[in-house]
Order: structure tokens, then sequence, then C-alpha cells
């Protein structure tokens, strides 16, 4: 069931920009599909060669946490994200408002996390990963924890820092937690959340960020290392900068992520759009978007018009859909704004949703945009097309290496 409505509102949103909005210009399957072939290469996670499963039961477990943490059977093993900070830094917090939908007044009844906490978040071909919560108390430094496996895995380091707390011993453990990770994986993207900061001023914020900034790189240096690069966030569970934060780290994960920037670009220049974000509707992290910068005002409005999709959905949406979505593919909203802005939305498959900015008179030819909109999501579907692909190769190539490895130790054997 296709839910399509329009929704006269009032917001407010800074639309002093110009548009140049090409006439009868479209979007061609073929142009958006060469796009397509240029991120071959990287198209895939590398697979980890080491198990998952080496920690028991016991140690790695949560009360709601999801079954099959990692696709043995097919071999691809997504990648990690760790939270990690002292106790009581908000790390679960912030797992439980960004990926189960909980109000963040729910957080405040949330017991201490005392084990380590896996959960999986797959809600498309782009968005798949793993998410592991690491009790604060835990050192997991102690000879009883293989941590050179964790960091191997490991695509994102969330470092969780309580700003309305003494961070002196939570900037020592960071120092201690990035310089180990890094000597076991270069490649990891080290990402520091200066968390709870909707309790201090604007002035404060900042003098809060450039404290931690500073202190955090003067430890590196004297280390001797510089090469080390860390980014700074300043994020809350009460507004949608924990969204956008997360949205950021999400996004070094996706190795598709200068095609889908492609793509965008290519829509809205040709079809008179301002601003377009590709949203995992799910979680309200935004994958992609264009290359025009990204405010939160835009972002807050595209996150509010996702909540009324699904609200207005569940009620009139079908009760009995595909993996539990109210809404389908062929979902659609249009809300038209009082500074003759206009809001569209799109689903792009049953996880995604584009959400376009674009002037009232651009959107009058809302004809060349559907055309637009319909060759960017076949684009998006030969990107999956070709990741699947690469996917397929790489397990038939593992398969065929092994049952050589096999072959060779028998042949070995009986000849001793």
């Amino acid at each position: 069931m296709a839910l399509t409505y329009q929704v006269n509102a009032v917001g407010k949103l800074d639309t002093t920009s110009s548009l140049n909005p090409k006439q009868n210009v479209s979007m061609t399957s073929e142009k958006v599909s060469v796009l397509c072939g240029e991120e071959d290469e990287a198209l895939e996670y590398d697979d980890d060669e080491y198990d998952l499963e080496a920690f028991s039961d016991a140690d790695l477990s949560c009360e709601d946490r999801a079954p099959g943490f990692s696709d043995s059977v097919n071999g691809v093993v997504k990648p990690r994200i760790l939270l990690m900070g002292l106790r009581r830094s908000g790390k679960s917090s912030i797992q439980k408002v960004v990926f189960h939908k909980m109000s963040p007044s729910e957080t405040l009844f949330l017991e201490s996390t005392n084990k380590i906490c896996r959960e999986d978040v797959s809600s498309s071909s782009f968005v798949s990963f793993q998410i592991w919560d690491f009790p604060g108390q835990i050192d997991f430094f102690d000879p009883t924890f293989d941590y050179e496996m964790i960091f191997r895995g490991t695509g994102a380091l969330i470092f969780v820092i309580d700003s309305q707390d003494d961070y002196v011993e939570a900037l020592s453990r960071l120092h201690l937690t990035v310089t180990r990770a890094y000597k076991v994986n270069p490649d990891i993207s080290f990402e520091v959340f200066i968390h709870k900061v909707d309790g201090l001023s604007d002035d404060h914020k900042i003098e809060k960020q450039r404290d931690i900034h500073k202190r955090t790189n003067t430890d590196l240096t004297d280390a001797g290392l510089e090469q080390i690069h860390l980014s700074f966030y300043l994020t809350s569970i009460y507004d949608h900068s924990i969204f956008e934060a997360f949205s950021k780290v999400v996004q070094k994960l996706i190795p598709q992520l200068p095609t889908l920037e492609n793509l965008l670009n290519i829509f809205i220049s040709n079809s008179g759009i301002e601003k377009a974000f590709l949203f995992d509707v799910g979680s309200k992290i935004y994958i992609a978007t264009d290359s025009s910068p990204v405010d939160m005002q835009t972002y807050e409005l595209c996150c509010d018009m996702i909540d009324v999709v699904i609200d207005i959905s569940c009620i009139y949406g079908m009760p009995n859909t595909e993996a539990g979505l109210p809404h389908d593919k062929d979902s659609m909203a249009i809300i038209h704004l009082n500074n003759t802005t206009v809001i569209y939305l799109k689903e792009v498959t049953k996880f995604l949703a584009m959400v376009c900015f674009l002037r009232k008179e651009s959107f009058a030819r809302k004809g060349l945009i559907d055309y637009n909109f319909h060759c960017f999501k076949k684009a998006i579907q030969e990107v999956f097309d070709v990741r699947v692909k690469v996917q397929q190769s790489r397990k038939l190539l593992n398969q065929r290496r092994w049952s050589k490895l096999t072959l060779t130790s028998g042949v070995c054997s009986s000849t001793h």
C-alpha cells in the first residue's frame, strides 16, 4: 500500500540561496550508471579473518540483542562500531535513542551496563554494521580479553565523554584506548562524542570542545602519534545532534559514499532542487547528501518529516506489511512551508528514503523531478547489484582457496 499525502505546515527555514533550475534537462540512467562503475574496488568491506565469536556468550551478551551477529555461513562480517567511555557517560542511552526509538526521558531509568553488549544493525545494503557497547568499568586491556581481535575488525571507535563531569580520567582512558587500537588497526576511525551538552551554554560548549581537543592532541603529540586523527562532536540525546553525529560516523563506513554523493549532485542539479538527503528511515541517520553544506535546522526538518511519515503510516498503513514496516517503497509525502519552500519525501527502498528541499516554483515541474528520481533510484539499485556481485565473487574465491588448501594438506598427509 503506497501512502501519498500532502501537508501544509508553518515552518522556518533559511531559503535565501538562489536557484537556477535547468529547463527540460533530465538525468538519464546512462549518465548515472557510469558513476556506478567507479567504485568497484571499494564496494566491499574487507573480510575479517578473525572469529567474532571468540568471546563466550556470558561475556558477550545483552538482554535485547538481536540474533546472528556475524554471517558465518556466507562468510560476510559486518564492520563494527565500538562504544567506549567511562561509567554513566551515556553510551547505552545513545544506542537506545538512536536505534531503538527510546524517548530520551526513558533513558533515565536504564541500568548501568555491566557486560559487553553487541547488537546487529542491518537496515539496508548500505547501513549494515555491529554496535559493541563496552561497560566503563571493564578493563578490556586485561590479559583475559583479546583486545587485538576486537580492534582488527573495528571500523569506528566512538569514545563518549560526559561534558558535565570531570573528564581528566576520561581523557587518560581515551589516550590509552586510541594508542593501543591504532597500533593494532591504523584504519580505525576515531570519534569523540562530547556528550550531555544540553545543560551547557553555547559558549561553555565551545570552551569544553576546545579544551578536550587541545589536551587530546597534546597527549598524542607527546607520544609521537601526530598522525592519529580524532573527530569531535557535541552531542545530546535531547536534540538531533546525536543523530547527525552518528550519521557522520556511519558515512565513514560506507565505501560507496563518493558514488552516492555524485548521484545526488547530478539529481539536484538537473531537477531544480536545493538540498537532498538519503536517509535510513528507521534510525534517521542520513547515509549521504549532496556536496552543499548541511545546517542543523534543515536536518531537523528532515527528521521531523520522517517522524510524520512513520506516524501517519502507522495509523493508515496496512498492518501486515513486509518486515513489519508500515510504509513501502512507493510511499511519498509533500510538505509546503509558509516561506514557499517544499519538502518532498520519496521512498527509495523499504529502508531508504530521499528528502528534498526545493522552491515552490521548481516543484511545479514535478513530472521532471519524478522522472529524474526514477533514474536515480535505478542507479542506486545498480550500486546494490555491483556490491552483491563483488561479495559473491569474493565468497567464491575464498571457497576455491579453502578447497585448494584442503586438497594440498591431504596430498601432503598421504605422502608422509
